[in-house]
């Protein structure tokens, strides 16, 4: 059905702004899916602080030249849902992959992220990673490792010249 040249500028506003906040954006291909699915799909993205639309081929296509992201071609083709990852990639595609998990109408197709084209198995990969709080933590571990071998590094022979006045002093105590 043809929309009215108004209300294609204010979808094409809606995607800019959508385009503009994320940090990943995953397409997916849904032909065949059901409202049920469809909204199932919504709901565990919402979960993850991201968006998941069904989406205008032409004009989100045009969206995506405009501020210079080119995708391969068969990327728009059939029907096209887009998940916007506004806070947590990793997070926004687990959740993804999670939701669409035994549904084989739901393909993905590729997406974008930090500048660069994903193909599906990118996509996989990055829903593979683990949630961003984890990573910070896991990093933070990595961190303070080498600080606490250090610490108890320089605090090893103190302790040892300490053992040896314990020792010293409870054979002393034993003696007397």
């Amino acid at each position: 059905m043809a929309i009215t040249k108004q209300r294609k500028e204010e979808v094409l506003e809606t995607y800019r702004d959508w385009l503009k906040r994320s940090q990943a954006v995953i397409l997916m291909e849904y032909t065949g899916a059901k409202m049920k699915n469809m909204d199932a799909i919504r709901a565990k993205i919402r979960e993850s602080g991201g968006e998941f639309h069904v989406v205008k081929n032409t004009l989100v296509r045009r969206v995506f030249s405009d501020n210079g992201w080119n995708l391969p071609e068969g990327y728009f083709a059939q029907s096209t849902a887009v998940s916007f990852a506004f806070t947590d990639p990793a997070a926004t595609a687990k959740a993804l992959s999670d939701a669409t998990k035994g549904m084989e109408f739901v393909k993905v197709k590729g997406g974008f992220m930090a500048g660069q084209a994903l193909n599906p198995a990118q996509v996989k990969v990055l829903s593979e990673l683990p949630p961003l709080p984890v990573m910070r933590a896991q990093l933070l571990g990595v961190l303070q490792a080498p600080a606490g071998k250090l610490v108890r590094t320089i605090a090893e022979p103190a302790r040892s010249l300490a053992s040896v006045f314990r020792a010293y002093s409870e054979k002393a105590q034993a003696a007397a």
